[in-house]
């Protein structure tokens, strides 16, 4: 399709859902896309060096790749072929494009057809009162900025938002540079995924991290995967769950949705995987209820409790649980007491699924249980990862190889970017480590996080925005609110790659800074750079971008950031922008003295490969106020959902990441050509007196009385759990209220957004 055609889904066409996934026709799309986007030679350079020891980190996912002389040489899946393909593209927006095309008519478009445009190339502004964008130099879009910054009444009138594509050197000069300025508004992407983890792995195992390696998926003997879609969100992922199966463990899916990738995976790199039939990944598939895996992980806990009573010394860990942890006996007391008849009735699952996967839980010695947005996007989130923790400890399997826990981060460096300081309440260990190396005293006061940032800007309360990386505006829930918020805003700036809405939801003055992507070359005071990256399981490794970059009046994010810092503060901290923006080793001296694990950084991560960052939870140690692991009481909770309602979960399409679409198709579940689409059992559009292809509004419910309507879906039967749905954001984020957020996370509901569904314009 061609980038100046916005589509419609006038030409929507379904077919069945597939039952598996990759395989020959996953190579032919990625092909496809980045043939379309530039030239053979470039797409074969990309390729070529894409998570290669001397190439570039996908920016795709946070999977880890396996060692230097483990990986393969096409060491990548096909959404991250088309996400380097998109930026290796060679369209270009110039200031030709936006002379032609004004503000008012950009904000008419679709993600999909902003995104196609192509690379950013020059530094753009929108003033006060103009509809249009127009060149600004560099110099004077720093002036504009610091001007801005240095006028507020307070440093905490100014928010620095990050996404996880920033890498390690530049997140660790922003949170430099945001502190030293005075305030600790820090919010990123992780507030609105990951959150609900960090915040119930730091309370139960005193590290807001995963504790398991690749090696560690290989050799466990059972394998939880829990609300969350391998096949499209992070498909190298596959690849190691059929090395796990390979050698003798067992997985299990738990999803409301079935997912192609997690039924059977046909491996494009290897001739079972192109000739075969692949390999089925899931041993058993539990299709629960959104929101019911709390439950489920208590009927588990209630099971081996029960098994124990019968067959004492026998189920249990019981010496190290005695070691080892805390709180065991108000855990088991609370485990006891869950009903039955509640649990399957919000699991949606029947006694003997429960108890046959007990049963596989009892034949394993190491267990792992992997999770993403399913678990997270919840009011309970935290509880239900918290039970996942009650799940591991009973039986040992935390810390030692072959188990433990694994929340699977979605972008390539959310991770490092919390590890180098982006967190609006970062321990004061680490503020005191920048105090010692800086020479200045870092604020203490927490700052705001994504969702309380909507807050502020709504409120009046913040009035200066900079987003690094990202597309905010459509990454956030309430979508409404969020852009009336960000336009409530004296200025809103953002340092990206390529065109998303948020350039088109401005303040009165907007700043559009292009830069580098991961995948172009960064050449500084004559010398390459090379950046690094943390993936979700803490290996930490060097980036090297291969490409000319699109345009040469782009910046690289450490140089952007360093050159904003230097002309906001002065001299005042003496810190030496310049020199980091010349040698990106300087930088990694310094957070060698600042961050714990990254002692002598520079020559470490020089190694092919990097380092893996030390996990005292894989050593018995536990940075918890008892210096031991700790059970937890959790409350049995649920959503609850109105007869004539559905529970709504919203997700990517298999063609998407994050918030870009690459096409209008999702192929594995069957849709083509559209995306205001909801996919609902067909026992429950009976119940409704719905149709196959009805028109729909989609009309969120909640306790404030707001009317918060996504219009002209689309309803498509499919094998959802019953009384749920689903359907794509960011097309859905209108639906989930501001204020629908997980308990102590402040995670966005994602997951559990309840809807009805009303005739199209009725």
């Amino acid at each position: 399709m061609s980038a100046d055609v916005d589509p419609t889904d006038e030409g929507l066409a379904v077919t069945p859902p597939k039952t598996w996934a990759t395989g020959a026709p996953a190579v032919a799309h990625a092909l496809k896309y980045a043939l379309g986007q530039t030239s053979p030679r470039r797409t074969a350079l990309t390729l070529l060096n894409i998570n290669q020891a001397k190439g570039f980190d996908c920016p795709g996912c946070a999977w880890p790749e396996p060692g230097p002389k483990q990986r393969h040489k096409n060491e990548y899946c096909e959404n991250g072929a088309k996400h380097i393909a998109d930026e290796a593209t060679t369209r270009r927006v110039t200031r030709d494009f936006f002379r032609q095309h004004p503000v008012s008519e950009l904000a008419a478009k679709s993600d999909y057809w902003l995104n196609q445009q192509g690379r950013l190339t020059e530094p753009m502004v929108k003033r006060p009162g103009a509809d249009h964008y127009e060149p600004i130099g560099w110099d004077e879009a720093f002036d504009l900025l610091a001007t801005e910054l240095r006028g507020l009444a307070s440093p905490d009138e100014a928010l620095f938002y990050t996404s996880g594509r920033l890498n390690n050197e530049a997140a660790f000069l922003l949170q430099l540079f945001v502190r030293a300025f005075g305030t600790n508004n820090l919010p990123d992407c992780s507030n609105m995924c990951h959150e609900s983890s960090g915040t119930a792995l730091n309370e139960t195992l005193g590290i807001g991290k995963g504790s398991v390696s690749l090696q560690d998926i290989y050799d466990a003997d059972l394998i939880f995967v829990v609300g969350q879609n391998p096949g499209t969100n992070h498909p190298r992922m596959l690849s190691a769950l059929e090395e796990t199966k390979r050698n003798g463990g067992r997985v299990i899916a738990v999803n409301p949705l079935p997912e192609a990738g997690l039924l059977r995976f046909k491996h494009p790199q290897k001739a079972r995987g192109v000739i075969g039939r692949g390999t089925q990944i899931a041993d058993r598939f539990l299709q629960i209820r959104p929101g019911g895996d709390l439950a489920l992980f208590q009927g588990l806990n209630r099971l081996l409790l029960e098994a124990e009573d019968a067959a004492p010394g026998t189920v249990l860990d019981h010496d190290f649980i005695a070691s080892d942890t805390t709180g065991f006996e108000d855990f088991a007391e609370q485990a006891r007491k869950v009903s039955w008849d509640d649990i399957l009735d919000v699991t949606g699952l029947t006694r003997e699924e429960i108890e046959r996967v007990h049963e596989m839980v009892l034949a394993s010695k190491k267990v792992i249980v992997c999770w993403a947005m399913g678990l997270t996007q919840h009011k309970h989130g935290v509880p239900t990862i918290r039970e996942v923790v009650n799940f591991l400890l009973l039986r040992g399997n935390i810390g030692r190889p072959g188990a433990g826990v694994c929340p699977v981060r979605g972008h390539s460096n959310v991770q490092g970017d919390r590890t180098m300081g982006i967190w609006e309440k970062m321990p004061q260990s680490f503020l005191d480590a920048l105090e010692r190396e800086f020479g200045f005293t870092p604020p203490k006061k927490h700052g705001v996080d994504s969702v309380d940032a909507i807050r502020a800007m709504r409120d009046g309360r913040a009035t200066f925005f900079l987003g690094v990386a990202g597309n905010f505006v459509r990454a956030t829930p309430d979508s409404d609110v969020t852009e009336r918020a960000m336009r409530n805003c004296r200025l809103t700036a953002h340092i990206s790659t390529k065109l998303n809405r948020s350039h088109t939801v401005c303040g009165d003055t907007a700043l559009i800074l292009p830069t580098l992507g991961r995948s172009d070359r960064d050449i500084q005071n004559g010398v390459e750079q090379f950046i690094t990256v943390e993936d979700s399981m803490s290996e930490v490794h060097a980036s090297r971008g291969r490409l000319a970059p699109a345009s040469e009046h782009l910046l690289s994010e450490v140089a952007i950031i360093g050159r904003l810092a230097r002309r906001t503060l002065g001299d005042s901290p003496d810190i030496p922008w310049e020199d980091f923006e010349r040698d990106y080793g300087l930088i990694r001296d310094r957070i060698s003295r600042v961050v714990p694990g990254f002692e002598d950084f520079n020559a470490r991560v020089a190694r092919p490969g990097g380092f893996r960052l030390p996990n005292p939870v894989n050593e018995g140690v536990y940075h918890t106020p008892s210096g031991k692991a700790v059970f937890t009481r959790n409350d049995f909770e649920a959503p609850e959902v109105p007869e004539g309602h559905l529970l709504l979960q919203t997700l990517r399409s298999h063609d998407q990441w994050n918030t870009i679409p690459y096409a209008m198709d999702d192929r594995y579940r069957g849709i083509h050509n559209a995306r205001r689409v909801v996919l609902v059992n067909p026992a429950d559009l009976a119940a409704l007196g719905l149709a196959d292809r009805d028109e729909v509004d989609l009309v969120s419910v909640w306790r404030d009385g707001i009317e918060r309507r996504a219009p002209a879906f689309r309803v498509i039967p499919y094998p959802t759990t019953p009384g749920s749905a689903a359907a794509y954001y960011p097309e859905t984020n209108v639906l989930v209220p501001l204020d629908s957020v997980a308990d102590l996370s402040n995670t966005p509901t994602s997951k559990s957004v309840v809807v009805c569904l009303e005739p199209a314009g009725a």
